[in-house]
């Protein structure tokens, strides 16, 4: 798929400054399955993220190299570790202290799940003293809670699956997570369901680590092809592509 709005000429300063030695190395996090929906027959990551970062290289005239990782956490982690050139991920404040962040492309809802039974019915109702909300530590949602959450407690782990076990295994009061992957843990978790309504959106969007020279002028090109991309259907296409629900196109 073809993305050909015009974004004018590259400079070389520009080409080598993201794209070192003519290739584009693409942070990708594996563990969102709305934009990473499938492998190639190799076994590299499929989806809208992918298809971004590759929509990315093509305008820049660079080769394209995946560079996969199991967590957010652990991609943001590697910005300064000269690992990738840009990064697919979630723009977050914390992460905005080595990360300099495009406008979102995407966004995902994030809300709450609650056992059978529960007495909480309203999003609001969460933050409140008693109530434990189980959370995988680091990502977009879990970091926007860090911030936000005044009376309940946060149980944090390190993966969506060990969160779900800490939900179910300790009766904890609320499950945070993207509406998408809540849908499925409602198949384990009998009785449960999802409340109305979302505690935020978790902004999808690129990313260049701060440490490198020339951040802001590939900043600044990376914005350009966001709005772009956006205003012209290329990302609401590659969502159509995919068939992945859950999943909007940013507003400006």
């Amino acid at each position: 798929m073809q993305f050909d709005s015009d974004l004018g000429p590259v400079s070389p300063a520009l080409r080598e400054r993201l794209a070192p030695g003519g290739i584009l190395r693409a942070g990708i996090n594996l563990s969102n399955f709305l934009l990473v929906s499938a492998r190639t027959e190799d076994g590299g990551p499929a989806g809208v993220s992918p298809d971004m970062a590759r929509a990315i290289a093509d305008h820049l005239g660079v080769a394209l190299r995946y560079v996969p990782y199991a967590s957010p956490a652990l991609l943001a982690d590697a910005a300064a570790r000269d690992e990738w050139d840009i990064g697919l991920i979630g723009a977050e404040p914390q992460r905005a202290e080595s990360i300099a962040f495009t406008p979102a492309y995407a966004e995902i809802e994030a809300t709450y799940l609650v056992p059978a039974g529960s007495r909480l019915t309203s999003i609001a109702a969460v933050d409140a003293p008693g109530v434990r909300i189980a959370v995988t530590g680091k990502t977009a949602y879990g970091l926007w809670l860090d911030r936000n959450i005044r009376e309940a407690e946060l149980v944090r782990t390190a993966t969506m699956d060990e969160t779900l076990a800490d939900f179910r295994d300790r009766n904890l009061e609320a499950l945070a997570g993207l509406r998408a992957r809540l849908n499925s843990d409602l198949t384990e978790l009998p009785g449960a369901h999802i409340l109305d309504g979302r505690f935020m959106a978790v902004q999808q969007a690129i990313g260049v680590p701060r440490s490198h020279d020339g951040s802001e002028a590939a900043i600044a090109w990376l914005t350009r092809f966001v709005e772009r991309a956006r205003a012209s259907g290329f990302v609401a296409e590659l969502i159509r592509k995919h068939g992945v629900h859950d999943l909007s196109v940013a507003q400006s």
